[in-house]
């Protein structure tokens, strides 16, 4: 062999061990960060965060696809229109990990960190993943409460690359519904008119039962599926730790104030009622006022089932008592028509099968709403029976 084929051999061969050992030098560490509930609605629920350590460039990097893309804040007026159009788009942004902590430091909200166990090239096809969806138009989403949010995101791309991550432990009782999920938190933060809102907005599906992966839509049961999973042979979390350990911002609050308001609002009718029985004209006038507010409410839940990208706003059993008829009964009421008993008639119908299927129809109604229907039923009733007597 002559010394030119000797050399060529030998620069050939160091250049291939040079590039595998220049790859091997790069050290990932990948874990998945849980922020704890904040005291404003939108933080209600906590976060989730993937925070990714490269020792070679000396990186700290968290990937977050809790960032609006769209508008300034959560303050602005158009964040609250488009996402009740189901038309918000968040994106995925990378920043360093200091400024996320500093972030959920001054909200005082405490920050838990789930290292992986991972190889070094499943750390970097994360990586890359990540990466690919910084570029261009990749980064934006568009939000859904439910079905793609900053918890599903992480929990699909570990999904995905890692298609032998199983469970092994039940993060969830059997029968648990997305709406019991959020209910908890709703509860502990007080927000009973926040719950109540979305009672009224969101449909049945959210009462159909998920399975632990479903679960995962909420961060803490993405946080608690982690710490119950195996990727192949081996746990998927290393180690666990605690970043940040500070007291809950969350004031506790009176959860029965939707309830005691309706109880009183309801009363306050039925004691109104009773006094001007004999006034058709009062009695005119409150029950426009009651069918105008019900259907124009009924409006809003059929264009938000319909007309909005929301897919938990669909099939929406609340239409069976806030009907968007009702807003044509309400000024046509001054006058009889001949069609006004038949209405009344299905609409008490409706109110008695949900009275009487409150707790087997397939969605969950909130107890706050019971005084309300209970009142539109005794009106029906009664127009019922005067239209009767005027025959």
């Amino acid at each position: 062999m002559s010394i030119k084929k000797v050399f060529v051999f030998l620069f050939t061969n160091i250049c291939l061990f040079a590039i595998p050992s220049q790859a091997q030098t790069r050290k990932l560490r990948i874990s998945i960060l849980t922020c704890a509930p904040g005291p404003e609605l939108y933080s209600t629920f906590g976060h989730t965060a993937i925070r990714i350590i490269d020792s070679t460039q000396g990186s700290d990097i968290v990937y977050n696809y809790g960032v609006i893309g769209e508008v300034l804040n959560y303050d602005d007026p158009v964040f609250y229109i488009r996402f009740m159009r189901g038309k918000l788009k968040y994106m995925l942004d990378a920043y360093s990990y200091s400024d996320f902590l500093n972030e959920y430091q001054m909200e005082q909200r405490s920050v838990w960190e789930q290292e992986l166990n991972l190889t070094e090239i499943e750390k970097q096809t994360i990586l890359d993943r990540l990466t690919q969806n910084l570029i261009g138009a990749n980064k934006f989403y568009k939000y859904d409460f439910w079905l793609d949010n900053c918890s599903t995101r992480p929990r699909d791309i570990l999904l995905k690359t890692f298609p032998n991550i199983k469970i092994t432990k039940p993060i969830i009782a059997k029968g648990t519904t997305p709406r019991m999920l959020i209910h908890n938190y709703l509860d502990k933060a007080g927000q009973s008119w926040s719950k109540l809102g979305i009672d009224l907005l969101l449909g049945s599906l959210m009462d159909k039962p998920i399975d632990d992966y479903g679960a995962m839509f909420l961060p803490d049961y993405f946080k608690l599926g982690l710490d119950n999973a195996n990727i192949g042979n081996q746990k998927l979390v290393k180690s666990t730790s605690t970043v940040l350990n500070l007291p809950s911002p969350i004031e506790p609050s009176n959860n029965y104030a939707p309830l005691i308001f309706t109880i009183i609002l309801a009363m306050a009718f039925v004691v109104v009622y009773y006094f001007f029985r004999k006034n058709i004209a009062v009695n005119n006038i409150l029950d426009s006022l009651f069918l105008f507010l019900t259907g124009l409410l009924g409006v809003l839940l059929f264009v938000m089932w319909t007309c909005t990208d929301h897919t938990v706003c669909k099939e929406n059993y609340n239409l069976l008592w806030a009907m968007p008829f009702n807003i044509i009964v309400a000024f046509s009421l001054i006058k009889n028509r001949k069609w006004h008993k038949a209405y009344f008639v299905v609409c008490f119908l409706l109110n008695i099968v949900l009275i009487g299927g409150w707790f087997w129809l397939p969605q969950q109604f909130n107890i706050a709403l019971l005084p309300i229907i209970l009142l539109i039923t005794y009106r029906d009733a009664y127009r019922i029976i005067s239209l009767q007597k005027r025959k």
